[in-house]
């Protein structure tokens, strides 16, 4: 009888963004939205342990912010390493949302956790099978053209091994994102799934919050490797609302010519509904003004993210109905947020994370830039 295959399990989360909404010493007492992240990310690191996987793989943003407290770091990689000392690797490679590096990198520290701090390539057997892990940190400037020797420095190939994989925080092209469903393609951040050596058997990727799995190219031809992206594990902004959130579970056979994906699967999370709705605001008194409001707010569930986009400025004296302090006090359960034409936000809304447009889709701001070329550093700046 012939023996069964030998495979491996790997849990893949991205994009935990944990900081988001989540102040150190809030000075207004409100609902938060920091909670329901960390909540999601260690209900997907949860699972790793009850489902005894192989390994565990983080694609980066594992932070909001890269100047979080120390305190937020010793949360985030409490749970890893529990999921490590149960006898599962962990790895992880910073995104840009870090700047490429994970700060207080002291309180990371466990044997079986493996931070990417440079490109390089990590092997062990897992399951009776030789495994490579090669990450590279995000690239954050020209991924285009810098991705094959920030490829080349992690020595991917200075090693046998039955399964290769590789981690990355970066958008390919094909990857897409909104409700408008936009196609990353030529931009200079843009990686080509050409450029990505055959001998992989999966990228693993984090940076595009939409689940997806690349394995075409744009003009149709079949990947050197397929590309995963399990997207974010809450929704960080309204574009994201209608897409379910979660993490992925993989099957990996080892092979010759670097193994392969047998199955794969989206595992949800409960993220928070999202909506937008239209507020009439024009013309209307204080009184008729909070009508309207009260009645707005009690058509969503209460715990919706709440996006009001008034149809024109408030009268005068009704102004103070849309007020953060008033618009707590009527939905003290949910994040809601106010939208007044010709303003990038009202002045007044309560704050709400994601509720917030501007701060939602705000990106990162980069480090200063380096030059390219073969230096580590230089390269993921």
């Amino acid at each position: 009888m012939p023996d069964a295959p030998r495979t491996v399990r790997l849990l893949l989360l991205a994009d935990s963004h944990l900081g988001f909404d989540h102040p150190v010493r809030p000075r207004i007492k409100r609902r938060r939205r920091g909670h329901d992240f960390m909540s999601n990310y260690r209900r997907a690191l949860r699972t790793a342990v009850d489902e005894r996987v192989d390994l565990v793989v983080h694609g980066g943003d594992v932070f909001h912010r890269p100047d979080v407290p120390p305190s937020l770091v010793h949360q985030a990689f409490e749970p890893l390493k529990e999921v490590a000392s149960a006898g599962i690797p962990v790895f992880l490679v910073p995104g840009n949302h870090e700047r490429s590096r994970i700060p207080f990198d002291w309180l990371t520290c466990h044997p079986g956790v493996h931070v990417f701090e440079k490109a390089r390539t990590v092997g062990m057997t897992l399951a009776g099978v030789t495994v490579t892990v090669s990450g590279i940190p995000c690239i954050r400037r020209d991924a285009r053209t810098r991705f094959r020797d920030a490829l080349d420095l992690t020595r991917w190939l200075d090693d046998e091994a039955e399964l290769r994989l590789l981690l990355v925080h970066q958008a390919f092209e094909g990857a897409v994102v909104g409700p408008s469903d936009f196609t990353f393609r030529h931009g200079d951040d843009v990686v080509r799934l050409g450029d990505v050596p055959p001998r992989f058997a999966a990228v693993l990727a984090g940076h595009i919050h939409r689940s997806q799995v690349l394995e075409t190219d744009l003009r149709g031809r079949p990947c050197p490797a397929p590309v995963f992206y399990p997207g974010s594990v809450e929704r960080t902004a309204f574009a994201e609302r209608g897409e379910p959130k979660g993490f992925m579970t993989l099957d990996l056979v080892p092979g010759a010519a670097g193994g392969a994906v047998s199955r794969w699967a989206f595992r949800d999370l409960e993220a928070r509904p999202m909506e937008i709705r239209p507020l009439r605001v024009r013309g209307l008194s204080a009184a008729a003004l909070e009508r309207e409001l009260r009645s707005a707010l009690a058509a969503v569930p209460p715990d919706t993210v709440l996006r009001l986009e008034a149809d024109g400025p408030p009268e005068m004296g009704a102004e103070a109905v849309l007020r953060a302090e008033r618009l707590r006090t009527l939905a003290p359960d949910m994040n809601v947020g106010v939208v007044i034409p010709g303003l990038r936000r009202w002045k007044g809304r309560a704050p709400g994370g994601a509720s917030s447009p501007s701060d939602a889709t705000r990106p990162a701001r980069g480090a200063p830039r380096g030059a390219a070329g073969s230096d580590q550093r230089s390269l993921f700046e």
